[in-house]
């Protein structure tokens, strides 16, 4: 199983439903040396604005979020959902965990 650390939509639970077909079991972690930041994208009925994560190399940034145990073909669904304007990336936890997280394509 793959890890993947959610911040935004991905924790919500009919987001789950609807990528993944199931509700994932994850538990309360922190990643740090980032902030959460909004990025506008243009979307079908407008501009929308979306979370995305940032790095800052302060270890005093930090934002709260879940890791998840996903299988590598719910993070391929994970990637179709999230869209061209994300990307996923290794990103290391406070529990010193490597995870997988979604950051902005830059």
């Amino acid at each position: 199983m793959e890890k993947l650390f959610a911040y935004g939509n991905l924790k919500e639970d009919d987001i789950q439903e609807t990528v993944f077909g199931r509700l994932l079991q994850g538990v309360p972690e922190t990643l740090v040396g980032y902030v959460v930041k909004q990025i506008k994208i243009e979307e079908e009925y407008g501009i929308e604005s979306y979370p995305i994560i940032t790095a800052t190399q302060n270890q005093e940034d930090t934002i709260s979020g879940m890791v998840y145990e996903a299988s590598f073909r719910e993070l391929q669904l994970a990637d179709q959902y999230e869209g061209m304007h994300y990307k996923r990336i290794e990103v290391q936890l406070q529990s010193n965990e490597t995870v997988w997280a979604f950051t902005a394509i830059t």
